[in-house]
């Protein structure tokens, strides 16, 4: 099995706990050198990548907001980000299999995130498994598994618009979870998200480096080419309040940031 398909074979994985084995094995194995082989046709559009039957996905305005102070809020919040971090997996393994011709760095970059997202996803299942929960108990959102659909064409788009985008407004709200669980006491939930924010400023950098990458070789100018792509795909998504020292490590330039900036402040009108 060449590594595309291999890393298909575990984006189609509907079981999270086997999802997670599989992105595991494929690290290793590419590390080894066990799945060096490239698949230079075209991948195949995929509309739903593997997952449970539940959660139910609603639309985001749906989905209920309940006080982080009660259990239930807090399970909830706790459920909404291991929902994304499920999500992650997948979108890390899409970006294996999907884009072709890419450096061997490329790959171990993405099936690194891959493993990264899936311990991410056991800590917070084993946390509401510890709460009297599970995952799948709750109904979620696909917007980000919408946001890989529509980026699907362009490997530069994708690395714009999910990990320096998508990923990185993760990098914004987290110091505010971790702040509101803090004050309700909830010390395990705050460890395994302080991990996580940790981790995911080097995923953002991986998009980042990509996407300079993709830059380079379409001939393009980076931040302005960024810019864009959110103006013309992303502008909703563009909020304050902005991580900026988390930003700064992620890659994140000034003259990108003021654009960030900008936008967010016309979005506030």
């Amino acid at each position: 099995m060449n590594l595309h398909d291999a890393a298909l074979a575990a984006l189609l994985e509907p079981d999270p706990a086997a999802k997670s084995r599989a992105a595991v094995a494929l690290q290793l194995a590419y590390a080894q050198g066990q799945a060096l082989a490239q698949c230079l046709a075209p991948a195949s559009p995929i509309a739903v990548p593997g997952r449970p039957q539940h959660p139910s996905l609603v639309a985001p305005r749906e989905l209920a907001h309940r006080g982080i102070g009660t259990l239930a809020g807090r399970v909830a919040l706790i459920h909404a980000v291991a929902h994304i971090e499920f999500n992650a997996i997948n979108l890390a393994l899409d970006a294996v299999y999907r884009f072709r011709d890419m450096p061997s760095d490329y790959y171990a970059d993405w099936l690194s995130v891959a493993v990264d997202e899936a311990r991410h996803f056991g800590l917070l299942q084993a946390r509401l498994r510890e709460l009297g929960s599970d995952y799948g108990e709750l109904p979620a959102h696909n917007g980000l598994w919408e946001a890989a659909r529509a980026s699907a064409d362009s490997c530069l788009k994708r690395m714009a618009l999910v990990p320096r985008v998508l990923e990185a407004r993760g990098l914004d709200v987290t110091p505010g979870m971790i702040l509101k669980l803090e004050r309700v006491g909830d010390r395990a939930t705050v460890a395994i998200l302080e991990t996580i924010l940790a981790e995911e400023v080097g995923h953002v950098l991986i998009g980042t480096r990509w996407f300079h990458f993709c830059c380079a070789a379409a001939g393009v100018e980076p931040e302005a080419t960024f810019l864009g792509l959110i103006g013309e795909h992303a502008r909703a998504s563009i909020k304050q309040p902005f991580n900026r020292d988390a930003r700064r490590q992620a890659g994140f330039g000034a003259v990108e940031q003021a654009g960030l900036d900008a936008l967010a402040a016309g979005s506030d009108r």
